[in-house]
């Protein structure tokens, strides 16, 4: 996905200038894509020169006037094209999953403290979207079939679950590495491999040990 068709998503929701839409990333649109403020700005400016948004001119009272950005009829094109196109299952990378596998050949209890840094991340988000879920969703009273009019609502709130998800997947497996970790700081272990002034190993005379 790129960045365009996150705002062409977010700009359907709701026309917006560019201020408006950099803050609705960093609320509700960022539970899935990231930008900056300057590639926001950057690549509406691209879409209104393409023709894939339009701005509207709002004067403000003893402010600048400022540019009320909505989608226009080839950037609708544009993303009903994109929708209807098949994408690949994302690839995962995780850096600190190969730390977790690397401190197997360190101290392994020396990984505590930054598995727990982000453990905290992960709990800090997760609070975040509760708060965000109970601000913007609530409960459902109406128990009959969904309508169109709901799907704008029911989806965005699909994807918020799916976040949720996500963080409470990554704090249990993180709760899991750290108390595999713990047990590595326990005093009846001992390793002279995590020493770093421990010799290294001789691999003719392990040879020869184990003839």
């Amino acid at each position: 996905m790129a960045i365009e068709h996150a705002i062409l998503v977010s700009l359907l929701e709701r026309p917006g200038s560019g201020y408006e839409l950099a803050r609705r990333f960093e609320r509700s649109i960022g539970y899935f894509w990231t930008a900056t403020h300057q590639q926001i700005y950057r690549v509406l400016k691209r879409m209104e020169n393409d023709g894939w948004v339009e701005a509207l001119v709002v004067p403000q009272h003893g402010r600048p006037d400022k540019k009320q950005y909505s989608v226009a009829d080839l950037g609708r094109a544009a993303l009903t094209s994109w929708l209807h196109d098949p994408i690949e299952p994302e690839t995962v990378r995780h850096d600190l999953a190969v730390k977790i596998r690397g401190a197997a050949f360190d101290d392994p209890s020396a990984l505590i403290r930054e598995v727990e840094r982000h453990r905290q991340a992960h709990a800090d988000r997760l609070a975040h979207y509760l708060a965000g879920e109970e601000r913007d969703f609530g409960r459902r009273t109406d128990s009959g079939p969904y309508g169109p009019d709901d799907a704008e609502r029911e989806l965005q709130h699909a994807v918020l679950r799916g976040g949720i998800a996500y963080e409470r997947m990554m704090i249990a497996w993180l709760d899991d590495v750290l108390a595999t970790l713990h047990r590595f700081r326990d005093d009846h272990f001992r390793d002279d491999r995590f020493r770093a002034d421990a010799p290294s190993a001789d691999p003719s005379s392990a040879d020869r040990a184990a003839r």
